[in-house]
């Protein structure tokens, strides 16, 4: 019974197909009119954190330089305190162009850059995960042991303190500090060079338009 069941879908679902999907591909090209949403909103979602991330830097820039150089606690990297200040600048100022959708494209390029050296000099050795799990396909050794150690600390945590007040605005958990985040924000970017600031809402979308209509 279910193998005639599934054989009669089958064939009635190979005997449409000539019409829904032409049908289901002229439904999705009438929601083009809204395209500019994607890379606003990815623009939207990028500014924020690349904006933190630039003023950090320059907040704790000292901090940060010495991190950046330290070849035993930090990441061993030349002139650390020039690189702190490209970096620190390239966020802030990516941030703002991101946001205003200003030379979108081409900001994305350093960006990128960034994104990729961070996750290569201080996350790919943690493996994927941006927080620690027990279970799943990313879930290493490391995050297992990460999560035991987080169980423990919950065990003192309720019976020495107030954990529904500890625990009110969110529950604890431990940073992995993967390349996660990073690799997200490098795809995002890479969205982004390849499409563009959008239409309507970047400032790109309108000086093309009055410089560049050919």
């Amino acid at each position: 019974m279910n193998n005639s069941f599934f054989s009669t879908l089958t064939a009635f679902i190979i005997n449409k197909a000539p019409t829904v999907i032409p049908f289901v591909r002229r439904s999705c090209d009438k929601a083009r009119f809204v395209d500019f949403l994607a890379p606003l909103l990815l623009r939207l979602y990028l500014a924020p954190v690349l904006w933190m991330a630039g003023t950090r830097k320059f907040a704790n820039f000292t901090d940060t330089a010495e991190w950046f150089g330290n070849a035993e606690t930090g990441l061993g990297l030349p002139m650390p305190y020039l690189l702190v200040f490209l970096v620190a600048l390239t966020e802030t100022v990516g941030a703002l162009f991101l946001l205003f959708g200003f030379a979108t494209r081409l900001m994305s390029l350093p960006l990128m850059a960034i994104m990729a050296v961070a996750g290569v000099t201080a996350h790919l050795k943690n493996g994927w995960l941006a927080i620690a799990t027990g279970s799943g396909i990313f879930a290493t050794e490391r995050t297992s042991g990460a999560i035991e150690r987080l169980e423990k600390a919950k065990e003192i945590l309720q019976s020495q303190g107030d954990y529904a007040w500890l625990t009110e605005n969110g529950g604890f958990v431990v940073l992995n500090n993967g390349i996660e985040f990073a690799a997200t924000y490098f795809v995002m970017l890479l969205a982004l060079f390849f499409i563009g600031g959008g239409r309507y809402v970047s400032a790109d979308y309108w000086l093309v338009r009055r410089y560049f209509s050919d």
